[in-house]
């Protein structure tokens, strides 16, 4: 059974990552690069000796980040990887509690995922381009998991639950988070323009869509036919 997770999460996984990085490179990475032009600065015409020092300090001390092209790409291979291998892993684990009897119903599992880990948090945390204010990072990440874990309960009382009051009961935790709130800047600014926030927040979303349903169909597909022995045990 592990080797058949293993197995399932790993191909599925690779799959994926590689569909969201060719996703990410063609639409949601150009928005980014170009939201970063307005962080940077009008260069001067002219420097002194200590503002070039000051500039080459500053410099040295920011964290490395990826450059452009090839190492950007790769970076983000790297990082797809780890994500879409982990999801799969949790999704083959779940489908050793209940199997698809159907390929298609992967579909039904990549959309409980994208809502689970995307549209839940993003409802009240949108994804933020490069110059955009935002709250404290941990109340942020407070609040996404307890908003994920919130949903992700709520969605299998919805689905799974016999009697009608865990029903209600998935419901009412379901939007628990939502009242709350979610940490908000003092101040909501954003270096980026309006239209390019927007076209932003449509990318993400609609890229994470078509991972999480890749995600719920490979991993359904190549489950069942592991378990029908067309893989070697």
């Amino acid at each position: 059974m592990i080797k058949r997770i293993a197995q399932t999460a790993g191909f599925t996984g690779l799959l994926a990552a590689l569909l969201l990085t060719v996703l990410q490179s063609l639409w949601v990475t150009p928005l980014i690069l170009e939201a970063e032009t307005f962080e940077k600065p009008a260069e001067t015409p002219a420097h002194t000796h200590t503002d070039t020092h000051m500039a080459a300090h500053t410099h040295d001390a920011e964290a490395w980040e990826p450059e452009d092209g090839w190492q950007r790409v790769l970076s983000t291979t790297g990082g797809n990887l780890v994500v879409a291998v982990g999801f799969a892993l949790m999704l083959a684990g779940l489908y050793t509690l209940r199997s698809p009897t159907r390929t298609s119903q992967g579909v039904l599992w990549g959309l409980a995922g994208y809502a689970t880990f995307c549209l839940a948090p993003t409802l009240g945390l949108p994804p933020e381009l490069p110059g955009t204010a935002a709250a404290d990072l941990l109340q942020r990440q407070v609040w996404w998991v307890s908003t994920a874990a919130s949903t992700a309960v709520a969605i299998a009382l919805v689905v799974f639950g016999k009697h009608w009051a865990l029903k209600v009961l998935g419901v009412v935790i379901l939007v628990i988070p939502h009242v709350l709130g979610a940490p908000q800047p003092v101040v909501h600014s954003s270096l980026a323009p309006q239209a390019l926030e927007t076209q932003f927040k449509v990318a993400s979303q609609l890229t994470n869509v078509v991972f999480w349903l890749a995600l719920g169909v490979i991993s359904a597909w190549l489950f069942r036919r592991k378990a029908d022995g067309q893989y070697a045990a």
